[in-house]
């Protein structure tokens, strides 16, 4: 009997494929409808080419609580954030879109992945680690 898999012991880039993979056939996360226009920050010149990238997003949103929880709005428009570029003049750091960032964690809190923490930002729900390990135990026995 092989040890049981966690989201830990698996590669990030597989994970958060598989599991966005497995919130969209779920249907549990409800897409708003500006999904196909929004920018996902101001240092992005045009919207992600990708048309699952909410789900790429929210994915990756709920590892990063599952490893370090505690994280809030702030703390993930800083992770999305990069350089913006400013043509001619120097690039500089820019936050990303805290809308979006707002969004995707009311919609994990909706389907009970994650939940407010008392001390501050969102945590991994119980069911929301099961679920997560779930889809990790599936891409450790696939490779």
């Amino acid at each position: 009997m092989e040890a049981a898999r966690t989201v830990k012991d698996v590669s990030p880039h597989e994970f958060v494929k598989a599991y966005a993979a497995h919130l969209k056939r779920s249907g549990k996360i409800e897409l708003p409808p500006w999904t196909d226009i929004v920018k996902t920050g101001k240092l992005k010149e045009l919207p992600p080419y990708d048309p699952d990238w909410y789900y790429v997003r929210a994915a990756s949103m709920a590892r990063k609580i599952y490893l370090r929880g505690g994280l809030g709005v702030g703390a993930f428009r800083r992770i999305y954030g990069a350089a913006k570029r400013n043509g001619s003049r120097p690039r500089h750091f820019c936050k990303s879109s805290g809308s979006v960032a707002r969004h995707i964690l009311q919609e994990l809190e909706n389907i009970n992945i994650v939940n407010i923490d008392p001390k501050g930002g969102r945590r991994i729900t119980s069911n929301g680690q099961r679920d997560m390990d779930q889809v990790a135990g599936r891409i450790a026995v696939a490779i």
